[in-house]
């Protein structure tokens, strides 16, 4: 079942997005070449507890997951595409780091993302990042009253397409609001006109996540949470949380 939110709702939403987005750029502020993982995770760690929030992943347990998840944030590092642990890994120059991090506030939940290189990039990797922040942003702009889950999915899946990336198999958004993942489930490929209609009060997260090459494909690690794309290629994860409304999208996890 799908929950409407009303107008207070999505404020408060809103309250819990601006934690994310702090807690990311946190730790996307102490991320340096040298820098271990476990120390961004840290940092957004201290923004959320400053808050009065809770971090949504730290003990997640899905029944497809081994064990509860470690940490704070999802930190995925090159050819890590999403879940991935934060490690003592020291970050190289050039790596291309994906932080996804999911925070509680008085109730409600917000989740987001966002890709970056630390020190020198390799100009596909920025164009990697800039094509997963674009499906983003027209995927965002297909979350309209009237419009559907599929206008969405093929917003983001034919631009992603048309640069020749490759879209992460079964994997993309959710329905979101006092759970980090409700219904509807919300697919990064699909066709037009397709799928449940959007009505405002509906909060999605939307989340590309491109591979470079083209490729879909990826292959879980020992872990049991990181996927990481089967022939090395690098990864960007994009994502907001969004609420539909009256007047058009309104993207709640904005800093």
């Amino acid at each position: 079942m799908v929950e409407i939110k009303t107008e207070g709702e999505v404020s408060s939403m809103r309250a819990a997005g601006r934690v994310v987005a702090e807690a990311l750029a946190a730790a996307r502020g102490v991320a340096e070449v040298g820098v271990r993982v476990s120390e961004l995770d840290a940092a957004a760690a201290a923004v959320i507890r400053a808050a009065g929030g809770t971090p949504a992943f730290l003990g997640y347990h899905p029944d497809w997951a081994p064990s509860p998840f470690p940490g704070v944030v999802c930190a995925s590092v090159n050819d890590a595409v999403v879940h991935g642990i934060p490690s003592d890994y020291r970050l190289a120059d050039g790596d291309l780091v994906s932080l996804d991090c999911g925070a509680h506030l008085d109730g409600w939940c917000g989740d987001s993302a966002v890709s970056f290189v630390v020190g020198a990039a390799d100009p596909e990797d920025l164009r990697l990042i800039a094509a997963t922040e674009e499906a983003l942003a027209r995927g965002i702009e297909a979350a309209r009253v009237g419009n559907r889950i599929g206008d969405i999915a093929e917003a983001i899946g034919s631009f992603a397409r048309s640069r020749g990336y490759g879209v992460l198999a079964d994997h993309g958004g959710h329905g979101i609001g006092r759970a980090m993942h409700e219904e509807p489930h919300v697919p990064n490929e699909g066709r037009a006109g397709r799928g449940m209609k959007l009505r405002a009060g509906m909060v999605l997260a939307l989340e590309p996540m491109l591979i470079r090459g083209g490729s879909d494909d990826y292959r879980h690690d020992r872990d049991g949470w990181t996927l990481r794309t089967l022939g090395g290629e690098r990864a960007a994860h994009s994502e907001h949380t969004v609420a539909i409304t009256a007047d058009g999208p309104l993207v709640l996890t904005a800093a």
